[in-house]
């Protein structure tokens, strides 16, 4: 695998792959089960699907070489299991409540804030973003809903070889959005804005910024007022530096060539400041079934996140490649922040050694937390999927979540 696809968020990743294809204990609100409060293992001996479940990542973990596996699984809000599997550090067991980077899982909430104020009437999804972002190259042509979607035609900057060498190079350091974006921006647009898909992290930069001026609120105040404080996230919480909330899931990668923790390389390149999220498997859980849901929006609305247009759209040009300008069709699209596959609804972060996803079904009203991290023989990919795809062969077996 390239240094330029191990950089590269699983939000575009994982999804491009698909389309071409085809401290003490920690809190959460909701969920049920054996306790609705605190996020801790079930109680052994497990049983039933419980128990299928369990050995499901257990084989996986030891197939793929994970170093740790933290996974909850509910359907109809009620759990079936919830657990940890290996080890966060040499001799420190994995433990359900430990905190780990939750990436483009913030995407998923900006998107529905987006929604949000669009249904209230305080923002048009077709209007250009220059009224809030004057300052940006093509911002009259690009508006909010193919920043959300991404459709605005902006290159991604992940791809830039001058950033991935830079990233490689030093791995903790703190970049700024005028630096992230002028990578983007100081190329040429792959395509007309609105007229063909490709994932660019420019696009979730630039969407965090018009929604601190639409509302004139800091990013990381207005997703607790809107997304996790209504959902109960106690345990989800933005950084502005590479710090993350003890307990600790620790991550390793040797995507530099030599196997090292990377717990702490700095997340600024990887979206917009004060979407920069960690959290807790329960907390993902219960992401998973209010985004998977369309809690916090209402039926119109959250129609319009799962397909804002962009189906039917990408496919190869002249000018754009067909691995950048992918095909989204009804069975494999983006959304507005989210990824819908087969009636699935997900985000899958992986960056730095840590790898994670939340599907839901909501057909079955089934929900897939799962965080992974690496061993030194572990595959360069979201194992977290790998580990949810087969827990969805057991649970969904007519429907089965299946990504690459």
């Amino acid at each position: 695998m390239t240094r330029t696809q191990t950089a590269l968020l699983c939000a575009a990743t994982l999804f491009a792959a698909t389309l071409q294809s085809t401290a003490g204990v920690a809190v959460a609100a909701g969920g049920g089960g054996h306790d609705a409060h605190a996020c801790v293992s079930t109680p052994e001996p497990l049983r039933g699907k419980a128990r299928q479940v369990d050995r499901i990542v257990s084989r996986v973990k030891d197939e793929l070489g994970l170093k740790s596996v933290l996974f909850k699984v509910t359907e109809g809000g009620r759990e079936i299991v919830t657990g940890a599997q290996g080890e966060s550090m040499t001799g420190v067991p994995a433990e359900p409540g430990m905190h780990f980077r939750a990436g483009s899982v913030g995407i998923a909430y900006m998107g529905t804030v987006l929604m949000q104020l669009a249904e209230e009437g305080r923002v048009d999804l077709d209007e250009p973003v220059s009224r809030w972002l004057p300052d940006l190259p093509h911002g009259g042509e690009i508006t909010l809903r193919m920043l959300g979607s991404s459709t605005s035609g902006l290159v991604d900057y992940v791809r830039d070889p001058g950033f991935l060498a830079a990233l490689d190079a030093d791995p903790f350091r703190q970049w700024t959005p005028e630096e992230l974006v002028g990578i983007s921006t100081a190329q040429p647009l792959w395509y007309e804005p609105g007229t063909s898909w490709s994932y660019s992290h420019a696009n979730f930069v630039l969407l965090g910024a018009a929604l601190e001026r639409i509302t004139g609120t800091r990013l990381d105040r207005l997703l607790e007022e809107r997304v996790m404080g209504p959902l109960g996230l106690r345990n989800t919480r933005n950084s502005f530096t590479p710090e993350i909330e003890e307990p600790v899931q620790h991550a390793f990668t040797a995507s530099r060539g030599t196997y090292e923790e990377s717990t702490f390389w700095n997340p600024s390149w990887t979206t917009a400041p004060g979407a920069v999220l960690a959290m807790h498997i329960c907390d993902l859980e219960r992401s998973a079934r209010a985004i998977g849901s369309g809690e916090l929006l209402s039926r119109r609305a959250f129609r319009e996140q799962l397909d804002p247009g962009t189906v039917g759209l990408g496919g190869a040009t002249a000018t754009c490649p067909a691995d950048i300008c992918l095909v989204n069709t009804e069975a494999k699209h983006f959304g507005m922040g989210v990824i819908v596959i087969d009636d699935w609804v997900l985000q899958n972060p992986s960056f730095s050694g840590y790898a994670a996803i939340q599907a839901y079904l909501p057909q079955q009203g089934l929900s897939i937390a799962v965080s992974t991290t690496r061993g030194p023989e572990a595959p360069d990919e979201n194992t977290a999927q790998i580990v949810a795809e087969r827990i969805s062969e057991l649970l969904a077996p007519e429907n089965p979540l299946v990504i690459a």
